[in-house]
């Protein structure tokens, strides 16, 4: 089961501080796609051998002040409803606020871990002004410095301790097939056409209340496990038009899949919730095979699908070798074809590259281009192998791997998929020093 820390709180103390530092902090492990900075407000992270997803809330409230309270007290439901542990977020410059005091009742009630973290701790003097915080009634209070990072070893190590402690799973026999996308794209539908009337195929397997439905479905030649996002949208009573209801929803089923069905809606194409969820699939490197539903609806000339598909791969650049399938999940089209090339994006994840093919190609196309020069020094790279992860993972082993930029390890990626069948498949491509 995935790991979720949502960071809670009314504006201006310093939530998105706190995240970049949790994402990028020095001891904290980074997991970040060059070129992919459209998502602000989710990152991976990992401390004392626990990894967690790290959702940041401030980055989805919007509006002005007097309808700030309805927007941060929906998020905290959503987020007691959805994260694993809760950071609540005050500053001790301010003190105690009625808004506070208002998301401090909403964490009161739940049964989630919550941590409190007073920020702005930048001296020693302002220790004894964390205390105050404990009025809450919630146990945990850390002071911290979010901008230089003092205090919050001690705060993670507590985290760390509320964390499951995530075993990958190693059976990979039987896939895992997550729906997702934002809400009303049609992904109860979709599971229902594919279940139909004939429920004897479908076995149940129980999960907690606030996972995704696992259902494992063995028919028509598949054998997998769908997982549907859309049996838990309607659990709070939120509305479903916020950004971060849908990427909430659909992180951990994410997380926990092998490929993505990613579907969108047809008449509005690719918007900006969109490419927020399609960012946390390619950040967890998920095969993905992306669904316009509602085919059926639109009205249909000899360019419209050329057109819709350039459309798409040009939003969702620079990663575009994808399989994109036009459906409709009301009139059954093309929808065991959906499931089919889920099965190859699934195929395409798991296979493992024989070292001396890899070298063989690679080497020739590092020959024909080579890496340019920085600052005079010249990248040599010798060799090149595939590592034991669970999804396509590349090493380059160079003399300067500090000197290889992003538009040269494109130039990489492209010439490892022109050759090998990667299609569905996000690939990681790091550099080793020799």
């Amino acid at each position: 089961m995935s790991n979720i820390v949502a960071i809670v709180g009314r504006p201006n103390v310093g939530k998105s501080t706190l995240f970049n530092r949790l994402i990028g902090g020095r001891r904290a492990i980074v997991k970040e796609v060059s070129g992919v900075t459209r998502d602000r407000h989710y990152g991976k992270s990992e401390w004392n051998g626990r990894q967690f997803s790290v959702i940041d809330t401030g980055g989805y409230v919007s509006g002005s002040d007097d309808i700030f309270e309805g927007e941060i007290r929906r998020q905290v439901k959503i987020a007691i409803d959805e994260a694993t542990v809760l950071i609540f977020v005050v500053d001790v410059e301010t003190g105690i606020t009625d808004l506070d005091e208002s998301v401090a009742q909403l964490l009161r009630n739940s049964k989630k871990p919550i941590i409190v973290v007073a920020n702005k701790v930048d001296n020693n003097e302002r220790i004894n002004d964390t205390f105050e915080f404990f009025q809450f009634g919630l146990e945990h209070v850390f002071g911290i410095s979010a901008i230089n990072g003092s205090g919050t070893g001690e705060m993670l190590d507590h985290l760390a301790e509320q964390l499951y402690d995530e075993k990958e799973d190693q059976n990979n026999e039987i896939p895992r097939i997550a729906i997702v996308g934002k809400p009303n794209v049609g992904k109860s539908s979709l599971t229902n056409a594919l279940l139909g009337e004939d429920r004897n195929i479908v076995t149940d397997i129980s999960g907690t209340t606030r996972d995704a439905v696992d259902t494992h479905f063995n028919a028509f030649g598949f054998n997998l496990t769908l997982v549907d996002t859309a049996g838990i949208r309607k659990k709070s009573k939120v509305h479903e038009d916020i950004e971060f209801y849908s990427v909430m929803r659909a992180i951990r089923a994410i997380e926990d899949c092998d490929v993505c069905l990613f579907m969108i809606d047809a008449k509005e194409g690719l918007q900006k919730q969109d490419l927020s969820i399609f960012s946390v699939i390619e950040k967890n490197k998920k095969g993905i095979v992306l669904l316009v539903n509602k085919w059926d609806s639109i009205e249909k000339e000899t360019i419209t699908t050329k057109e819709h598909e350039e459309d798409i791969l040009s939003k969702i650049a620079p990663f575009t070798d994808l399989p994109i399938l036009f459906i409709s999940a009301l009139n059954k089209q093309r929808i065991h074809k959906a499931l089919e090339t889920a099965m190859e994006v699934f195929e395409n994840r798991k296979q493992k590259i024989p070292t001396s093919k890899l070298n063989e190609v690679m080497l020739a196309a590092i020959d024909k281009n080579p890496p340019p020069s920085i600052k005079g020094k010249y990248v040599k790279i010798k060799y090149i192998t595939q590592l034991p992860t669970h999804s396509p993972t590349f090493a380059f082993f160079c003399n300067l791997p500090q000197y290889v930029k992003d538009p040269y390890k494109r130039y990489l990626e492209n010439q490892i998929r022109k050759v090998f069948n990667l299609t569905g498949v996000p690939i990681r491509i790091i550099f080793r020093k020799k």
